[in-house]
């Protein structure tokens, strides 16, 4: 079954006979068109040296692609019953599957190293598994993932835009982002009752003068109160409007912009300022487990 890509019949056929119905807790929608996984592949803009790594394999739709496509492919697959199955579906000796939630994953997990994220992610833990690998494998040159369409749209999105907020900053600190096509509710089972996007992107260096946490920790704090002025907005991070005005001047940021309007690069500059006038910059209650903050 390796050389072939699963269509519907197929797709139902392996589910029944592993007594396996899709479920909304482990957000699954298995992927049943093969022109689709083909396109996923071929945007995903791997080369036969890539180790990718996937999430969420279910059923092995999107495996038995990248498989004929890299080197090696990791799939971690949260369901321990889809995880026994899946070498089987993909008799592929450059295959190892990780039966364990994608969100507590660590580097030293995986031999060889990934170099690309190719996935189908869960609805439900889209964002903040992309972030956690990104923080997790620095050795990750880019990726393509597949999620919900809004969810697409606040990835991809600059400042400026409505939907520009937590995820699009956190994303920019690792990866410059593009949007890479829709795909249509019809090549899933169960059918969502929402578009699906393509989010491509590439890793590039993060902005100087300040640490992730201490950067994620303004994100947080700008965008919980979005409305606000940033002076309004930073005050409990900062220790008081007056010293967040002042850490903001000196980052070249103006007090009245709101945290939509700013660049990652604005939001270093702001944890870099505060970091050399030591006014507080608090960590929020988020920057436990930063990657994990989705509005």
């Amino acid at each position: 079954m390796a050389d072939a890509l699963l269509g519907p019949a197929e797709i139902r056929e392996l589910a029944a006979r592993l007594g396996v119905a899709p479920t909304k807790k482990l957000g699954q929608n298995f992927l049943h068109d093969p022109n689709t996984i083909r396109r996923i592949v071929a945007a995903a803009g791997l080369t036969a040296d890539d180790v990718a790594l996937e999430v969420g394999p279910g059923l092995g739709s999107l495996t038995l692609g990248l498989v004929g496509a890299v080197r090696h492919v990791h799939a971690i697959e949260i369901d321990p019953t889809l995880a026994a199955a899946l070498p089987t579906t993909v008799t592929a000796a450059h295959l190892t599957v990780h039966t364990a939630d994608a969100l507590r994953v660590r580097g030293r997990d995986f031999d060889p190293p990934p170099t690309m994220l190719v996935a189908n992610l869960p609805y439900n833990v889209a964002v903040p598994v992309v972030l956690h690998l990104l923080a997790e494998l620095p050795g990750l040159r880019g990726g393509l993932v597949m999620v919900q369409k809004e969810v697409a749209d606040r990835l991809t999105a600059g400042p400026g835009s409505k939907v520009y907020g937590v995820p699009s900053v956190k994303l920019a600190w690792y990866a410059e982002a593009r949007s890479a096509g829709k795909v249509p509710p019809a090549v899933f089972w169960p059918v969502p009752n929402v578009d699906s996007g393509l989010v491509a992107f590439t890793r590039r260096e993060p902005p100087a003068g300040a640490d992730r946490l201490a950067v994620f920790a303004v994100v947080d704090a700008a965008f919980a109160q979005r409305r606000k002025t940033l002076r309004a907005a930073l005050a409990g991070w900062a220790g008081g409007a007056d010293a967040a005005e002042r850490v903001l001047i000196a980052a070249g940021v103006s007090p009245q912009a709101r945290g939509e309007s700013l660049t990652v690069a604005q939001f270093a500059a702001i944890a870099a300022a505060a970091k050399l006038s030591g006014p507080g910059g608090k960590l929020s209650p988020s920057d436990a487990q930063p990657e994990e903050v989705d509005r």
